[in-house]
């Protein structure tokens, strides 16, 4: 695991250990389906970025998820610029819960919104306004009702002048298909990897560590072109929505998993079950955002690609004769994508051959 997380305070060792300890306690739960007529679980995916079960004869799941501190970067950009970027971090914030819904094959449906704040007087801004804004239209691009929320004022656990952002929802597996829980995976499936519009959410602690070491901090120029430090991390997150709708309601395109690339990276590569070997045969453009960040932190190829998602938002495993549907659906919706790798028999690990880099099984356990 990168020690820029660590160095930013953010111990992933420690993060995993306390998921694996609590999915393993929450397995323990499951007999309460039993008698429960019309409801059952699907254990497999616990541990998945979504959670699986059925009422009646449809599959639902079910996410919650955090935007991290992304949103204290937009503060500080805003005290600083005056720009106010809150309408793209509630586009990030929902953009990471319904991705993780799309991991296990379910469509949004419904997604609740949940604001904490250090001083209610937060509301009150031309933040909170873009914020409503921006959290309305990710949801509309999700093609799923903003069904509500909860906004408490949470002095002493959340910062004066911060605002913690995150959310819920609930997807639906379509009718006749199965959650994607990695089963599916096989000897020659092809790895397609899809672009990222940049940092998405994941990296924002170290992100705000070298703002800080930086002279001109948000405001240094990261390009020929004067973008800022500030402007180029508050891009949003790429939805993955209208692309995994035409997926799944293709009955002709077989895709075997689904992952979103966000933290710990491309180790995130190996997350499905199974002993299988992960090899990267070619890479997506790095955005300018992380050419700079690699350089002024000196990472190698290593430490980089366990950090950011280096340009690839999103990766999918489908049978050969699917790439050409699914980088045909990418562009559709306006996406750039590769058929960057495959799957092949081994010992559970990524290999980056354009780098001559390996990731064993020890890198990443989050069951």
């Amino acid at each position: 695991m990168s020690s820029e997380y660590e160095r930013s305070g953010v111990d992933y060792g420690r993060l995993d250990l306390i998921k694996r300890l609590a999915v393993a306690a929450a397995a323990k739960t499951d007999d309460l389906a039993v008698n429960n007529d019309g409801f059952d679980v699907f254990g497999s995916t616990r541990g998945e970025p979504a959670f699986c079960f059925t009422v009646g004869t449809q599959t639902l799941a079910l996410v919650v998820e955090g935007l991290g501190t992304k949103s204290l970067i937009a503060e500080r950009v805003l005290s600083e610029t005056g720009e106010n970027y809150f309408d793209a971090v509630a586009k990030d914030a929902v953009a990471a819960i319904v991705n993780d819904l799309l991991c296990v094959g379910a469509l949004p449906l419904v997604v609740n919104a949940y604001w904490s704040v250090g001083d209610a007087t937060w509301y009150d801004s031309e933040a909170a306004e873009a914020l409503i804004n921006g959290w309305q239209l990710a949801c509309r691009e999700s093609g799923a009702v903003w069904g509500g929320g909860e906004s408490p004022a949470l002095p002493d656990i959340v910062a004066k002048g911060a605002i913690e952002l995150a959310g819920s929802a609930v997807g639906a597996i379509p009718q006749g298909k199965r959650p994607m829980t990695g089963e599916a995976i096989a000897e020659g499936d092809r790895i397609i990897l899809v672009e990222s519009s940049g940092m998405h959410t994941n990296g924002a602690s170290a992100m705000r560590r070298l703002a800080g070491d930086l002279p001109d901090g948000y405001n240094t120029s990261i390009d020929s072109a004067g973008t800022t430090f500030g402007r180029a991390i508050l891009v949003p997150t790429v939805n993955y929505t209208p692309l995994v709708r035409r997926l799944v309601e293709d009955s002709d395109c077989e895709i075997s998993y689904i992952n979103h690339i966000t933290g710990h990276g491309f180790l995130k590569l190996m997350r499905p079950v199974g002993e299988w070997r992960y090899v990267i045969e070619q890479l997506p453009p790095v955005p300018p955002l992380f050419e700079f960040f690699v350089r002024e932190r000196s990472l190698d190829a290593a430490e980089a690609y366990t950090l950011f998602n280096m340009g690839a938002g999103l990766a999918l495993y489908v049978r050969p004769r699917s790439v050409t549907g699914v980088l045909d659906a990418a562009a559709a919706v306006g996406l750039n994508a590769w058929d960057a790798g495959r799957v092949e028999p081994g010992t559970r690990s990524v290999a980056i051959e354009p780098h001559d880099v390996v990731f064993d099984a020890d890198a990443m356990r989050l069951r």
